[in-house]
């Protein structure tokens, strides 16, 4: 069988710029800005995973985000310690959170919230108390 390794996840945004600036200021992400065939890209690294946003014309036939849950690719998913603390710093950031930190079993805990163009974010804290 072949050697897969990951290399990226790609989102499109009506505001690309806007979307990159959450991922920034929620979760620290490296904003990589260069150009495409004498056009502007937009990429971040997102803790180690590369990130490329598309933009979406206002007048494409592009679908609307789907209502989570939703089959095929439903969350991003971000590791932590002290999930309790972050919520609390994220949220001082503006985070909407659609699940409050939840203990789903013993010695983990999650927390879900929204990110731009209704993308789900899970936190989850491996080494909850």
């Amino acid at each position: 069988m072949a050697n897969f390794t990951f290399d990226h996840v790609h989102l499109r945004s009506p505001d690309p710029e806007a979307t990159a600036a959450f991922y920034e200021k929620m979760f620290g992400a490296e904003i990589i800005r260069t150009e495409q065939g004498g056009k502007p890209r937009l990429d971040m690294n997102l803790c180690g995973q590369m990130f490329f946003i598309a933009p979406v014309a206002q007048d494409s036939d592009v679908g609307a985000p789907p209502a989570s849950p939703y089959q095929g690719l439903d969350h991003v998913g971000l590791t932590v310690d002290g999930i309790d603390s972050v919520v609390a710093d994220l949220k001082t950031k503006g985070a909407d959170f659609t699940m409050e930190p939840t203990t789903i079993r013993p010695g983990v805990r999650i927390a879900f919230l929204s990110g731009p163009e209704g993308v789900a974010i899970e936190i989850v804290d491996r080494n909850a108390q």
